[in-house]
């Protein structure tokens, strides 16, 4: 049997919204196949809807989708059920892998009519490649330079019909040129704790598990808003009560099994409440600078500012200023600490 002390991951990993890379099946698993059974984001699948129902209608291709918010909140997922409404077939890559011209040239030339090609991390492709896309995206056409010098010459390729969805979770870093040629732009927001009950109960039913309404009510409550927390959360619930209470999952054992974990009522692991308390016992509550939170925690600043600082924004526990990241009361409560009669003036 397998001992407790290996139940739990390091929470800066159990809590951050990106996918593990062991994790890759499990995600896949519990992944929603169909628009009908995603949850959340009402008015964007409202708009999806009519928009693939009227591609389909017209036999059309659907036009540009871009996608943009959190880490975790179903932008990929949603590329693939697009996919899967259209009966498309889906290319994925990702903004990194695309290095040279050639390689997004060899993905055009062997997209199929009515293809969908998903790139996720759009807004960390280079440019050169940014600029192949403009006219495949407008005109499908790819034009491509051969020879060098004052005897080279562009040859233009004309491209099938497709899609292209592209996700990010920085749209200020997109060029507004590139930006501009999306069709539709669709904004993903935390999801609400109903909703995140709803897809927690769902992942139990394909998992096989028995899962009260107040336990997963339990775990959606902590889950950061991002259904890939929740779902990761119902999997480490689940190996602990298998280990401690014979598989049975009550709202105990979830209690038991989060606090194990070290995530709090809020949602909070140790390291966000490292970072609070950085703010408020080293810097006086703030305005510090992100790159300063950064090294008083040993934390890197991208982690910072997609796993933790988004969260602890929503919970209005600090607050973004010109000069820096400021505490607020909220996060003084929370922490158990008196808040100053004075308030900093940021």
């Amino acid at each position: 049997m397998q001992s407790p002390e290996h139940i739990a991951e390091p929470t800066e990993r159990l809590l951050a919204p990106v996918v593990g890379a062991t994790e890759q099946a499990f995600d896949m698993t519990l992944r929603p196949k169909r628009l009908e059974e995603f949850v959340g984001q009402k008015k964007l699948r409202e708009n999806l809807s009519i928009f693939i129902g009227a591609a389909k209608m017209r036999s059309e291709p659907l036009e540009h989708v871009l996608l943009y918010g959190s880490p975790g909140l179903g932008k990929t997922t949603l590329a693939h059920i697009i996919g899967s409404e259209l009966g498309a077939k889906v290319r994925t890559t990702s903004g990194p892998a695309l290095e040279r011209v050639g390689d997004i040239a060899s993905i055009l030339t062997n997209l199929e009519k009515g293809d969908i090609l998903f790139i996720d991390e759009i807004h960390r492709m280079n440019k050169v490649i940014e600029e192949v896309l403009y006219p495949a995206m407008e005109e499908y056409a790819l034009d491509i330079v051969i020879g060098k010098g004052p005897s080279a010459r562009t040859v233009r390729l004309d491209l099938p019909p497709f899609t292209l969805i592209g996700a990010t979770t920085r749209l200020s870093l997109l060029s507004s040129p590139l930006r501009d040629r999306f069709g539709a732009t669709y904004h993903l927001d935390f999801y609400s704790a109903g909703e995140l009950t709803s897809i927690i109960k769902r992942s139990a039913s394909i998992l096989g598990t028995d899962l009260p309404e107040e336990a997963a009510a339990l775990v959606a409550s902590r889950s950061r808003g991002t259904p890939r927390i929740a779902n990761r959360l119902l999997k480490r619930v689940r190996d602990f009560a298998d280990v401690r209470a014979n598989g049975r999952i009550d709202a105990s054992t979830a209690t038991d099994a989060l606090g194990m974990l070290e995530i709090d009522a809020h949602g909070l692991d140790a390291t966000d409440r490292a970072i609070l308390q950085t703010i408020i016992e080293k810097f006086g509550g703030g305005p510090v600078g992100v790159q300063t939170i950064a090294a008083a925690t040993s934390e890197e600043i991208d982690t910072l500012e997609l796993v933790h600082e988004p969260y602890l924004l929503k919970l209005g526990f600090i607050d973004r200023t010109p000069r820096g990241r400021v505490a607020t009361e909220h996060a003084y409560r929370h922490l158990g600490i008196p808040f100053p009669s004075q308030q900093r003036i940021a």
